[in-house]
């Protein structure tokens, strides 16, 4: 079952019950622990879903501790919170204790307050590890579409990962606001804008430049000008889209290598490579060497989510390690068939939320496992290697022709 799948289950789940669901423990239960589940975390699983959390500063309010109602955790590591709210309630952090536990937890850059129904996801775009007052994601588990899935799965655990979060994050925030902008200035043009316009229109054709001083009287006599121009722009770029997408003839994709921008990590001052994610490391490093195909030079990227192994650019990854929790797993860039097909006596997961290629997960019960797995950790790196050695090919070339 796929990510949209388990989320239009969780769905219809939440449509069913929802009124039946008085009072706040009862939404946590019936309501949130579900849409917990969908988006990878194992709710049987203390050290992954800690209910109740209370940190080390906590402090006592009225005899009894501050505390969330939910931190998740990967790798030992709180990368979300969650307070929850009794179905009927607004999802609002009425008081400081989510913001006080986000603020001071460095591995935290997501928190989610909900009442069961809406979720809502907030970060620190404004201030570092100072919590947001608005959410830059809402999510409403009973009215969604295709996008707000797409935006869903950045939070899934198997793609955690701070900087991508935080990226999306800040380009939601500023698409939302450059849409209504440019809405509001299409449907009712400033005198600003109108003002740019006429100023630029000599740019297009010297006989359409307007002579002499852009007055009051020169906006008021182009401002119907101006809107009937936008009417027909849109009415001619939705008809010529329209036109392409009809005429678009059916071509056999041709898969182009393309050099990727490496993304910039975050610092993640608290992140600690451990003893033995660097034994998995070079158990996987000496298996990849006994390829009679590629050699690309292995690297590591560890974050607070999961200890990734690459040919040298974080985005060639070809396996994601999950060792720090109680059920050691890695996720690999093939299908669920394709690792079945190469393993035996391990269990494989589809994994559900998108990772931009096929991908699937296999559990495992210690770094010695990976002895065991010879045959698809080759087949991953190789996979991987296949991908970008032409254009490595081509780099070297080049450079040797310079």
């Amino acid at each position: 079952m796929g990510f949209t799948e388990d989320i239009a289950k969780v769905s219809e789940q939440v449509r069913k019950r929802a009124d039946q669901v008085v009072g706040e423990e009862p939404t946590k239960m019936a309501l949130i622990v579900p849409f917990l589940s969908a988006i990878g975390y194992d709710v049987y699983d203390p050290s992954e879903v800690i209910p109740e959390y209370v940190a080390d500063f906590a402090t006592k309010r009225a005899g009894q501790f501050e505390k969330v109602d939910y931190a998740l955790a990967i790798n030992n590591n709180i990368v979300m919170l969650v307070e929850a709210k009794a179905r009927g309630q607004k999802a609002e952090a009425h008081d400081g204790q989510l913001r006080k536990y986000f603020n001071a937890l460095v591995t935290t850059k997501v928190a989610v307050v909900t009442n069961g129904i809406e979720y809502r996801f907030f970060t620190d775009l404004r201030d570092k590890n100072v919590m947001d007052k608005d959410p830059f994601f809402t999510f409403n588990i009973l009215e969604y579409n295709s996008k707000d899935i797409d935006n869903l799965k950045f939070f899934h655990r198997d793609n955690f990962e701070v900087t991508a979060i935080t990226n999306h994050a800040e380009e939601m925030v500023y698409v939302k606001g450059m849409t209504q902008l440019v809405g509001n200035l299409l449907r009712s043009p400033s005198e600003e804008f109108i003002r740019f316009l006429v100023t630029e229109l000599g740019t297009v054709a010297p006989s359409y430049e307007i002579q002499g001083r852009i007055t009051g009287r020169v906006i008021d006599k182009f401002k119907p000008i101006v809107k009937k121009s936008i009417q027909e722009s849109l009415v001619e770029l939705m008809t010529r889209s329209l036109s392409q997408e009809i005429a678009q003839p059916t071509e056999v994709e041709v898969e182009t290598e393309i050099e990727e921008e490496e993304p910039q990590d975050a610092p993640e001052s608290k992140i600690v490579t451990t003893a033995e994610e660097i034994e998995a490391f070079e158990k996987i490093k000496s298996i990849t060497q006994t390829s009679k195909s590629y050699s690309f030079e292995l690297k590591y990227k560890d974050t607070a989510s999961y200890f990734g192994i690459n040919l040298g650019k974080t985005t060639w990854w070809f396996l994601r390690l999950y060792l720090s929790s109680q059920k050691k797993s890695f996720i690999t860039r093939l299908s669920v068939d394709e690792v079945k097909s190469l393993v035996s006596n391990f269990e494989v997961q589809e994994v559900t939320a998108s990772l931009g290629d096929a991908a699937s997960k296999v559990i495992i019960s210690s770094v010695n496992d990976f002895d065991k797995l010879t045959s698809l950790i080759l087949r991953c790196y190789e996979a991987e290697a296949a991908k970008h050695s032409p254009l490595t090919t081509n780099v070297i070339r080049m450079e040797k022709s310079a």
